[in-house]
């Protein structure tokens, strides 16, 4: 039992290291996408209210040069919460750059 101790020390000290040598070095994630620089947050709408219904809605936004956002298809998710997702991310503003589709994801918590 003696030897597995420090064994076991070394290998929870070098764990604990890991999250503070990947903070140092934050790598740029391909996933993120363009910035937002406002975001409007979707209005929840009354039916899915009075039913208690939540989810996740995905879309993409083909955002133009300037930051304004051209056109929002929901790819995925209620149908009565895709709507309300489209005219928020339609009032988005994102960061100016070339033409872009950026992939988004709204949550609706009842």
């Amino acid at each position: 039992m003696k030897k597995l101790a420090p064994r076991m020390i070394l290998a929870l000290s070098s764990y604990s290291l890991v999250p503070a040598i990947l903070a140092q070095n934050p790598q740029p994630s391909p996933e993120r996408g363009r910035p937002v620089i406002v975001k409007v947050a979707p209005a929840y709408p009354e039916v899915a209210r009075r039913i208690h219904l939540g989810g996740t809605v995905k879309a993409i936004a083909l955002v133009g040069s300037v930051g304004k956002v051209k056109k929002v298809d929901a790819v995925g998710g209620s149908p009565l919460l895709m709507q309300a997702a489209r005219d928020a991310i339609s009032r988005w503003k994102f960061a100016p750059g070339q033409e872009t589709q950026e992939s988004v994801e709204l949550h609706f918590t009842p």
